[in-house]
């Protein structure tokens, strides 16, 4: 360190003296002096070690500096979770919070949130109610379950149903089942956690009902069957269905039990996506507990859900776990208004906001990408180069990963060479709100599947940036 760093260093504010400067006073009313003074001290810690930095030419900071810093810091302070605008082309993205909530469900989640509500109150008895009672019978209704239950996610819901079905037992699952999903969620993992054991069969490609029939003893607990919903094994291969399993549970006195993962409430046939499986199919052929999640293919909140017996969901209600899981009042009423519009609409893929942007027509989709570039065209003339490009969306959360849906990107390159589209990229993050697109062959992509028409105008806003961008 030279005499020019421990001069600036030496001349760095007092903090006490930062706080008392006339540009913090208005916030001194609305702030706690602890959180003001915590700001400060960052801004006097961010000029000491650019002044480590800088043996050559350190800089210097006033109080007055330093109080402007915080205060303007306050000024353009957000929370956390900011709204996005999802460019990706990937409609339930995990990283983005999955599926947008339709306007119904918003609307019912506002409601709970500043009100008192019957979460665990039966209006008709005036007494204690069921927490799932807003939920369940719908559930019921659409699955043709006998009764459900709703946890806080998927891997929370098989989580329970193995604790309370198997634990200290087995449970037998085909190997070629045995999936990891994000977030290194493994199924083997939360088997050794639920307490039961994990008795394999078959092999990776192939495995029979035999290979079910054979491994079956006195301690089995349970048939597990798991939908390899990010993956698929092609060839030659052999799965055993969920009716084979049903027989073979029936026939040894043995629960059967699937874990879709995505899942679905309705054919996504009819709108000429990719087939998921159905939880009322599922029940229907055999299965007698089915899991799935609640913000992926269903367009709701986050949430596990359990459809099947009653005697089975009674005994996974009654266990000691189920406090821990559960869900609030927040995720029941937003769950409930998505469940609502399964019920009622003639056309829930105008009011699911999931559902909307997978079934949108690909004509629709140029269109509005083809009218975006001619404004880019426009805002960004000689510092861009913007082109619309046929691009893949997908469902994501794991769903159909290899059934791509069919899209259109505007897509933006720098004209000057100097620049970089990774530059580009950053500074369509640094927007309000920021810009999640994503970068591939040399070009900024921005997929109009999952951009709403509500965002356009934000969007252009943030392409203005580029203009100034490194």
């Amino acid at each position: 360190m030279n005499d020019a760093q421990r001069s600036a260093l030496r001349s760095l504010p007092v903090v006490d003296d930062a706080l008392n400067q006339p540009v913090l006073e208005p916030y001194a009313k609305r702030f706690r002096r602890r959180f003001l003074k915590r700001l400060v001290q960052e801004e006097i810690e961010r000029a000491r070690q650019r002044i480590l930095n800088s043996p050559d030419n350190p800089p210097t900071l006033s109080a007055e500096e330093a109080a402007q810093s915080a205060a303007n810091r306050l000024a353009h302070r957000k929370l956390p979770l900011r709204r996005v605008v999802n460019a990706t082309g990937t409609v339930t993205h995990t990283n983005l919070g999955r599926s947008i909530l339709p306007k119904a469900a918003g609307a019912a989640l506002l409601t709970a949130a500043r009100h008192c509500v019957n979460l665990e109150y039966n209006l008709q008895k005036g007494g204690r109610g069921d927490r799932n009672q807003s939920v369940e019978a719908a559930l019921k209704r659409l699955t043709q379950a006998e009764a459900a239950v709703v946890v806080n996610n998927n891997a929370a819901a098989v989580l329970i149903a193995l604790k309370a079905l198997a634990e200290g037992r087995e449970t037998i699952v085909s190997r070629g089942e045995l999936i990891e999903i994000g977030g290194s969620f493994r199924l083997p993992d939360v088997m050794e956690a639920a307490g039961t054991t994990l008795r394999e069969v078959g092999t990776t490609n192939r495995t029979h009902p035999r290979d079910y029939e054979n491994a079956v003893n006195e301690n089995t607990a349970l048939l597990l069957k798991a939908h390899p919903s990010n993956y698929a094994v092609l060839g030659f291969t052999r799965e055993t269905s969920i009716e084979q399993l049903a027989q073979i549970g029936r026939k040894r006195g043995l629960p059967v039990m699937e874990d879709l993962g995505s899942g679905a409430l309705i054919r996504l046939e009819q709108y000429d996506l990719p087939a998921e499986p159905v939880a009322s199919d599922r029940l229907a052929t055999g299965a007698d507990i089915v899991t799935f999640s609640g913000d992926k293919l269903l367009g709701g909140p986050q949430a596990g859900i359990l459809v099947g017996k009653e005697a089975l969901i009674q005994r996974i209600k009654r266990h000691p776990l189920m406090r821990a899981v559960r869900v609030g009042k927040l995720t029941l009423a937003s769950l409930a208004a998505v469940l609502e519009i399964y019920e009622t609409s003639a056309r829930p893929e105008l009011e699911l906001p999931m559902l909307r942007q997978m079934t949108q027509p690909l004509r629709k989709v140029k269109r509005r990408a083809r009218r975006f570039v001619q404004r880019c065209v426009q805002e960004l003339d000689g510092v861009a180069e913007a082109a619309v490009m046929p691009s893949e969306a997908q469902i994501g959360s794991g769903a159909q990963p290899a059934s791509p849906i069919q899209s259109a990107a505007a897509t933006l390159r720098p004209v000057d060479p100097r620049a970089s589209v990774e530059s580009w990229e950053a500074r369509l993050r640094s927007a309000d709100p920021p810009v999640v697109a994503r970068i591939q062959s040399g070009r900024i992509w921005l997929d109009f599947r999952t951009i709403r028409p509500s965002d356009e105008s934000d969007l252009l806003r943030a392409v203005r940036l580029l203009k100034t961008a490194p």
